[in-house]
């Protein structure tokens, strides 16, 4: 089993604690693979997470969005055979994965069809939070471009 020690790099730097315990925990689970999952990035603030979920029903499926994770829960019923399983290839069990989100990224919508759960994430970064150019000089603060918008000229006290 490959083990990562972010011990010397916890020491050397500050605020970068929830980093570590990301990789770290990823290393811990990255064994599990069932069910199989992609993740796209379809636009620069839009992503889409595609989980195979063969057997599965809406019902049987939740899907729970807290701040900084998604995770996606699935409960298999138990089913009686009408006959004899001679081979049983098919995985009836139920899951439960995790998806570590960065920050402003939510949920825009969830879709179930053909055996694939489809689940839409934004990132919407609040305008405060966003880069602006600042002029240089003058008594009062004068916002001269916002990068993301494009706004010009917005005055600030």
């Amino acid at each position: 089993m490959n083990r990562t020690d972010f011990t010397p790099y916890r020491r050397s730097t500050v605020g970068f604690d929830r980093l570590f315990d990301l990789l770290e925990n990823n290393t811990r689970n990255s064994g599990d693979n069932y069910p199989p999952f992609n993740i796209e990035r379809r636009d620069e603030d839009a992503y889409r997470i595609t989980i195979a979920v063969a057997g599965f029903r809406s019902e049987d499926l939740d899907i729970t969005a807290q701040q900084n994770l998604l995770t996606v829960q699935g409960r298999k019923r138990d089913e009686e055979a009408n006959g004899e399983m001679l081979h049983v290839g098919i995985a009836n069990r139920g899951f439960e994965r995790r998806f570590e989100l960065a920050d402003y990224v939510r949920v825009d919508n969830a879709d179930l069809a053909d055996g694939l759960l489809v689940i839409d994430l934004v990132r919407e970064v609040p305008e405060a939070m966003k880069p602006k150019k600042i002029s240089i000089g003058g008594s009062t603060l004068k916002v001269v471009e916002n990068k993301e918008t494009g706004d010009g000229q917005a005055d600030a006290a």
